[in-house]
Formats: C-alpha cells, structure tokens, sequence
C-alpha cells in the first residue's frame, strides 16, 4: 500500500486531518508536546463509483481504493539539524511517497502557534527549508563518501546527477521540480529524498474564515501554489469533524445548510490519489465490489496481477465495460445487449474507472 505522510509545524491541526482521513482517534492536544512517534492507519479513498455498484450488486463486501496516512510528529525550525523532534520526523517521512503539508491560518487563543503569531507564508517556508537543508546533508555526504571511495570511476553517473541536484537545492529548488530522465531518476530511488516526493499542500481555517472564504495571505499562497505546481485545498478541520461525528442524514443537512457539495476531506483524499498518478479499476459480482489500485497506464496483463499473480500468468483477455456505460444502463446485462462489453489484449492500458473480468486460464 502507497503512503503519504502529513507534515507541519506543531499546532496546525495535522493530527486532527490524520483522524479525518482514517476515522481514527489518535490523540490531539492544544499544547506542544514534543511527542516523537508517529501516527500511523489506512485511509479509504471516497468514491462515488463503488457507492453506485455496491447498491447494484448488493455484495457481501466492498472493499474502496486505501492509502496508508503517517502523521509526524511536528517540525521545528532546525528540525534538519536534529531539533525538536527532527531525527524522529526525517526517519518516518522518508518511507512515504507523498506528503500533505498542513499549514495553520485558524485563530484560536486556546492553541498557541508555535511561532506565537499567524504566518502562513512564513510557516510555509520553515518547512520546506528544513526538507531542502535534510536533502542537501545527505547529498553532500554522499558526494564525499563517492570521492573518497575507490570506486568513483564506477560512480561518474550518480555524482552527475548528485552535483545536478546539489545545485538545485542551493538555489532552493526541490528535487521534484528539477528536470530528471529517467536514467537519472533511477540512480536517485534508494535515497528517498525529501523534496523528491509529491506535495499537497492544506490550509486549516477556523469556522468565520470558511464561511467568508477569507483568510491571511490567501492570494500569495494560491500565487505559491500555482508557481510551484502545488495542488492547494482549503479545509476547515474544527467544521469537518463536527459534521463526521453527526448521523448521516444530520450531515447532509449541515451541508446543504452551508453550502458544501461534500466534505472538505475527500478532496484531500482525491489530491492524494492523483499526486500519485494512480487510479482505479474495479471488479463486481455478489461477492465482492473491489477498487484496484494501479499506476496510470498499467497494461491489462499487469492489472490482473494486481488481483493475483496466477491471474496475471494465465491472462487471456481482459472483459472491459466502462464504468459511465453500466452506470447508464444501469445492468450488465442491457451492456452486452447493445455490444459495449469490450474484449482486451494484454497491452490494453487500463483507464480509470474500467470495470474488468479477467479470463485465465493455469
């Protein structure tokens, strides 16, 4: 299962998005702690497709497309220098493939900001200083450790790329938005660098600054954003868990009351999924209604290994309906009637939403 760690100053509502994600409970505290272990569940990710077929199949379960969600402990300026929680954070962020940064423009006099006022520019730039400042220590050590090496004119093709990067993170520039081949991307894969890794970023507003759609520096960070190819999404935490603690037809409700098409936290969950290049194709019957998660443009043959490698080995053909043709004609049974069951060859490449029978045969 793909992760995604959440990131942030202390303070900012990181472990409350955590709860959101995964309806868990972990605790969540109006002081600084300075607790070092991280929070860790799976998230399932809201899709009004596998809520369609799970009413037309009826099936003994439905399992939706997961991510596992790490809430860090929260960074500190020097966190790249081992203050505060610093080791602690790198460690666990480090496994994860992408990260939501959750930045703190709420007022509250009862949650002091660890920085004592409300900057989110600033908060912003703490955080991606520290990720830069752990990249370049640890490309730095490597670039040394290569020189002093007696293999270093087997390693000529990672220092090129060590020293391309190195530059980059001096101008501060992360990693991720370096122009890498692919050649060049490989020989980076085993350090997991931190600014290497997809970015959500999420703005934590308090109820009054949900409601007016009005915060501190709101145009400088969808400025930000959008410079940096950053998917921004606006979130009210206080106002999301009230709504996920009320009874369902209360949440409707509440909704519509304000305004809200759905909760602020499936579009976080989406940005996840897409950050990732990811998608979903499906498999019904009355057993089970099941979202498979694969990388875009995956081939038919290696989706079925998604399901079990003996599927993938003995892969036949590949029965495809789109999920928008059943969802109008509302059987699979009017689908093979008017001829839009597709059969597909091993180099199909799977799009979203296909809804798939594979046939073996081991």
């Amino acid at each position: 299962m793909l992760a995604c760690g959440i990131i942030g100053l202390p303070m900012v509502g990181k472990t409350t998005f955590f709860n959101l994600l995964t309806q868990t409970q972990a605790e969540t505290s109006n002081f600084y702690s300075g607790r070092t272990e991280a929070n860790q569940a799976a998230a399932i990710i809201p899709d009004a497709r596998i809520d369609f077929l799970s009413d037309l199949y009826r099936p003994r379960r439905t399992l939706y497309a997961q991510l596992e969600i790490i809430d860090v402990a929260g960074l500190v300026r020097g966190s790249s220098q081992g203050q505060g929680t610093g080791n602690a954070f790198l460690t666990e962020i480090r496994n994860t493939d992408a990260l939501i940064h959750v930045v703190r423009v709420f007022e509250n006099t009862e949650v002091a900001h660890v920085e004592d006022s409300i900057d989110p520019l600033r908060d912003l730039e703490t955080i991606n200083l520290e990720l830069l400042m752990a990249d370049l220590e640890m490309v730095e050590k490597r670039i040394q450790r290569i020189h002093q090496g007696k293999k270093k004119a087997e390693q000529l093709k990672e220092l090129a790329v060590l020293e391309k990067i190195q530059a980059g993170l001096e101008a501060e520039q992360t990693i991720h938005s370096l122009e890498l081949t692919e050649e060049e991307a490989l020989l980076l894969r085993s350090f997991a660098f931190l600014t290497e890794k997809p970015m959500i970023l999420v703005v934590n507003m308090d109820e009054e600054q949900f409601r007016n759609n009005r915060y501190p520096q709101k145009e400088e960070l969808i400025a930000y954003s959008q410079e940096k190819g950053i998917p921004l999404l606006e979130i009210c935490a206080k106002l999301e868990m009230e709504i996920s603690e009320l009874e369902a037809a209360d949440q409707a409700d509440f909704m519509a009351d304000l305004g809200i098409k759905e909760p602020g936290i499936h579009s976080v969950a989406r940005a996840m999924y897409q950050s990732l290049g990811l998608i979903s194709f499906i498999t019904v019957g009355e057993d089970e209604v099941r979202a498979w998660t694969i990388e875009e443009n995956t081939p038919a043959k290696a989706a079925a290994g998604k399901i079990h490698s003996d599927i993938e080995r003995g892969f036949i053909r590949a029965e495809v309906v789109k999920y928008e043709v059943l969802h109008e004609l509302g059987s699979m049974a009017r689908v093979k009637e008017k001829g839009l069951f597709r059969l597909e060859g091993k180099d199909y490449q799977v799009k979203d939403g296909d809804i798939i029978n594979f046939r073996f045969n081991v």
